[in-house]
């Protein structure tokens, strides 16, 4: 290279050089104009209302419920959060700071809620009113060159055959009874055309889907806020009247008012249980409870009858009532070291076994000059060993027994702090009967009584009668839950088997005078089924036409890759 070469080689690349500097230069010199408040505004309500966004928000409300499956939550059984909180006092309080025993109505958990609902809300309207768009809209213009299409197929008609306009309003014909939406259109070499698109329920199906989520959450968002479920135990003869007070527990929703109670009343007539009786392997096991109710909806309806079956709940003024558990309710008489009645009826005993052996505690505060206690078991069937234990053999009531330990002192009820009732705090009360003192504990048959020891009182087992626990339930927004899930459900079944497909017919004629149509398929997405419906197509075309040469046959027609190429093989609107 000679010298002029090489100082024209150098000014070269110092200018492109100083080119680029000129250029980095201006990109500095460039601001990036600042967001403003509106600006930014829409550029978080984008980002928010964004699928992926919608995606991400749906896995971390996932994983937000996580800790509600880990921790005992206050809603239902503040005992067992009370008792996690004194065995884990450091980590308890730093857990309930994070408010990890409330998760569901957490702040937290909320706040994700609230973003879900509208993330899903703004992704889906506008989709929904661009396919409301889509719906008015004519199907896509004819491809120039329809052979470029996955599925093609050619077909030469009979000089008796229809004109070119006449063949595309036929093919227009089928395409619509074969569920497409057709558009015949002019062509400018005197043909004409036909684009047919179908399976527009697929993307309704899909927005349907969205909907169908924001209606579930919506209703569980409802039944949240105005839900409430409460548990009762009703011994037999007794009643219940739907009022706060009358409730064992109860858990109401975030915006509840006592006013949504449903005013009604019902009593336990009875009850009934069938045991196993024939097996031998499974003797004695439960085969069927029946409680016998009458009902009354409302404070001047009339009274029903109705059978409470587990799995078999009955609907009285929208609310639901369970039949949870059964047991016995031993009916005692506590008299005071003065003689006079310091308890009477009967006592709800916790069953423990299959075999109904049952734990009670018995608490009279307004026994003089002494309150007294009692704790001890309920024995349906009771049988002694050679140990001098007594113990059930047996569900019903065949030898019935009470085996007691009887306290005396201060109770603890005059502080005027909520104890449990199946629970006797015996820290300030001195033990009277005990199998290990003196006194032996105390062992009741029906019809028998006991001189406490002392001179404090009397107890006397009068009988037993059976009681039921029920649960209590009313969600105003449970038919909203399942109505939308069944919804959501059938809407992701059209969205994922239906198929979106396009057509488009162009008929023109020939050299020889002759009507020639030809035809291209095109799929929106995955479509294996295309080729049949090439083949479908192809056979209506040639019973409504007579065939001169049934060119490029489908049957025989080189796979999408081959023909197509890579032009426009999938392209949604091909030129």
């Amino acid at each position: 290279m000679s010298q002029e070469d090489n100082l024209r080689a150098t000014r070269a690349e110092e200018a492109q050089s100083g080119g680029k500097n000129r250029q980095r230069e201006d990109r500095r010199d460039v601001a990036v104009p600042a967001l403003g408040f509106k600006d930014s505004l829409r550029f978080a309500w984008r980002q928010l209302t964004s699928m992926r966004t919608a995606l991400m928000l749906l896995l971390l409300l996932a994983v937000a419920a996580v800790p509600g499956s880990l921790f005992p939550q206050r809603p239902a059984g503040p005992e067992i959060v009370n008792q996690y909180l004194e065995d884990n006092p450091v980590q308890g309080e730093w857990l309930d700071r994070f408010q990890m025993f409330d998760v569901y109505s957490s702040v937290w958990f909320s706040a994700i809620y609230i973003l879900l609902f509208v993330s899903l809300i703004g992704c889906v309207l506008p989709r929904a009113a661009k396919h409301a768009k889509d719906l008015r809209s004519a199907p896509p213009r004819t491809p120039r060159r329809l052979n470029r299409l996955p599925e093609y197929g050619k077909v030469v008609l009979e000089s008796t055959g229809p004109s070119p306009r006449d063949a595309v309003a036929e093919a227009a014909r089928i395409l619509k009874k074969r569920g497409y939406r057709t558009d015949i259109r002019e062509e400018p070499d005197g043909g004409a055309s036909v684009g047919a698109e179908r399976g527009y329920v697929r993307e309704i199906g899909n927005i349907f889907f969205h909907l169908s989520l924001i209606g579930v959450l919506a209703f569980m968002a409802v039944g949240g806020l105005l839900s409430y479920s409460g548990q009762k135990i009703i011994v037999e003869g007794e009643g219940f009247a739907n009022t706060l007070v009358a409730y064992d527990s109860f858990t109401p929703g975030s915006a509840f008012s006592e006013d949504r109670l449903e005013p009604f009343s019902m009593t336990l007539d009875g009850f009934e249980a069938v045991f196993d009786r024939e097996s031998e392997t499974h003797y004695g096991q439960p085969l069927d409870f029946t409680a016998h109710m009458t009902v009354q909806e409302g404070t001047d309806g009339e009274a029903t009858q109705q059978d409470l079956k587990v799995n078999h709940p009955f609907d009285i003024g929208g609310t639901r009532v369970y039949l949870v558990g059964n047991g016995y309710a031993p009916e005692v008489t506590v008299r005071d070291g003065n003689g006079d009645i310091a308890f009477q009826g009967p006592v709800v005993a916790q069953v423990q076994d299959q075999l109904y052996t049952s734990l009670m505690v018995i608490k009279a505060p307004d026994a003089q000059p002494e309150q007294l206690g009692f704790v001890g078991f309920f024995l349906p069937t009771a049988y002694t060993g050679e140990d001098g234990v007594a113990v059930s053999i047996d569900p019903e009531l065949y030898e019935p027994e009470l085996n007691l330990n009887s306290y005396y002192g201060d109770l603890g009820l005059d502080d005027g702090e909520p104890q449990n009732v199946y629970v006797l705090d015996t820290d300030n009360l001195t033990e009277l009967n005990n199998r290990d003192l003196e006194s032996g504990g105390i062992t009741l048959s029906p019809g028998e009584s006991y001189d406490l020891p002392e001179g404090k009182g009397s107890i006397s087992f009068d009988g037993v009668q059976r009681y039921v626990g029920l649960d209590i339930h009313h969600d105003p927004g449970k038919w909203g839950v399942g109505f939308f899930a069944v919804l959501a459900l059938v809407s992701l079944g059209v969205s994922l088997f239906v198929r979106r497909r396009r057509v488009w017919v162009r008929s023109a004629t020939g050299p020889d005078g002759s009507t020639m149509v030809e035809y291209g398929l095109l799929a929106r997405g995955e479509d294996f089924g295309l080729r049949e419906e090439n083949v479908s197509l192809r056979r209506q075309f040639e019973k409504a036409w007579p065939v001169v040469a049934p060119e490029d046959d489908p049957d025989n027609r080189q796979t999408a890759s081959s023909t197509a190429g890579t032009t426009g093989a999938t392209e949604n609107r091909p030129e």
